[in-house]
């Protein structure tokens, strides 16, 4: 017979354009087998006036076979509703702290590739909420219906590569077509599977353009 426990756990997330006046936050979720170090790098051409918060997966392994690089990830198929609830709870809790030593009033949610899905778990999550969303390169997690409120919302985008490695042009299109029933925005640019500066700048004026309107 299987058992669980409850056990205390250290995690780690970095912080770019750190200010103690920031009142805008944006989360950026990396993808399977990156590093927060690495991926928070993506982001470094953004506004100053943006705080970039970047949680790092739970679980963190080897690469290739049993040393060298090392990579994270937030779940795997084992264990995978545990591991969606301590995501949960972690990120959570990162926005708790975030507010405490922050004076935030704005909060947009970036997913990239397997942290689309744990992104838009969260904003299913219902306990933060976020004044954009951006879902890059990810599939939807299909356990989740997705809310007539959020199908409502104006600032929800879907954002892929017209050469992303991991969507065949069929899959690509289904997947497009599968978000734009949800009432997402989508954007697709010319690359790769990766975070496309320019495109990435251009939904940030877009967003920030519709907040202020």
């Amino acid at each position: 017979m299987e058992f669980t426990l409850k056990q205390e756990k250290t995690f780690r997330y970095q912080i770019l354009n750190e200010s103690p006046q920031a009142k805008t936050v944006l989360y950026v979720l990396h993808g399977y087998g990156q590093l927060v170090e690495f991926f928070i790098q993506k982001f470094k051409e953004i506004n100053k006036n943006i705080l970039i918060v970047a949680p790092e997966g739970m679980h963190r392994f080897y690469l290739r076979g049993t040393s060298g690089r090392v990579g994270a990830s937030w779940m795997t198929k084992e264990a995978r509703e545990i591991d969606i609830q301590d995501n949960l709870n972690y990120l959570n809790r990162i926005d708790a702290i975030i507010s405490e030593q922050y004076p935030v009033q704005n909060r947009h949610l970036l997913g990239f590739s397997q942290g689309g899905a744990t992104a838009l778990r969260w904003k299913m999550d219902h306990k933060v909420q976020f004044d954009s969303t951006i879902i890059w390169g990810s599939d939807f997690p299909r356990e989740h219906q997705w809310s007539q409120k959020f199908i409502e919302e104006k600032m929800n985008y879907f954002v892929v590569g017209d050469e992303d490695e991991f969507f065949n042009d069929e899959t690509s299109s289904q997947l497009t077509e599968y978000y734009l029933s949800l009432g997402f925005n989508i954007e697709i640019y010319n690359g790769n599977h990766d975070i496309e500066t320019k495109t990435l700048l251009k939904l940030l004026i877009n967003i920030k353009s519709f907040l202020l309107a």
